[in-house]
């Protein structure tokens, strides 16, 4: 008998324990409600977006993005929540949260003043992400277009590996101990 079927036997007198045929139906009763409340709780996920999956192309709809069911879930997701969160006030915060929202990892982001350029680093992982243009996309939407982007990454050079290096340690090893190649797009 299912849990939902054992809870409901709980409830009856105990005369209900011996009866195969009560057992019978609760337990096809205990199998519907369980169904239920997973429909349920499928439905809610929809209504938030970082919980949301088959409901996407109504946020994309509803937020005027193009829907491209090609791109994975997460991506797609990481388009709708960035739109959400570049809505306000332009900060430096505010693009970092925005650029963060995709699946990348840590960003930092500073502005240089004098050459009217925002510069959107990527910290926590090494190369370009692989949704790149969203990010793009997504900062040009919100930072003033007086402002000129530079996007600079991170990559894993020849001169930081030893020579007795395994993968395994070449995996482990912390970020933070390489210094960043910058790339400017």
């Amino acid at each position: 008998m299912n849990h939902k079927g054992k809870e409901m036997l709980s409830y009856l007198p105990e005369i209900y324990d011996r009866s195969r045929i009560m057992q019978a139906v609760l337990n096809i009763q205990g199998i519907e409600i369980e169904n239920l409340l997973q429909a349920i709780d499928e439905i809610l996920d929809q209504y938030f977006a970082l919980s949301a999956t088959w409901w996407l192309d109504h946020w994309e709809f509803e937020l005027g993005i193009e829907t491209d069911p090609s791109k994975p879930i997460e991506q797609r997701r990481s388009v709708v929540i960035s739109k959400i969160r570049g809505t306000g006030t332009v900060t430096v915060a505010m693009i970092k949260r925005v650029a963060e929202s995709y699946v990348n990892g840590e960003v930092d982001v500073s502005v240089d003043s004098p050459g009217f350029t925002a510069i959107i680093t990527f910290i926590s992982n090494l190369g370009v992400p692989e949704n790149i243009r969203d990010i793009e996309n997504a900062i040009r939407d919100i930072i003033p277009a007086h402002l000129a982007i530079r996007y600079e990454y991170r990559y894993l050079l020849v001169q930081h590996i030893h020579q007795s290096m395994t993968v395994s340690q070449l995996q482990s090893t912390k970020l933070n101990k390489f210094s960043p190649f910058r790339e400017v797009l």
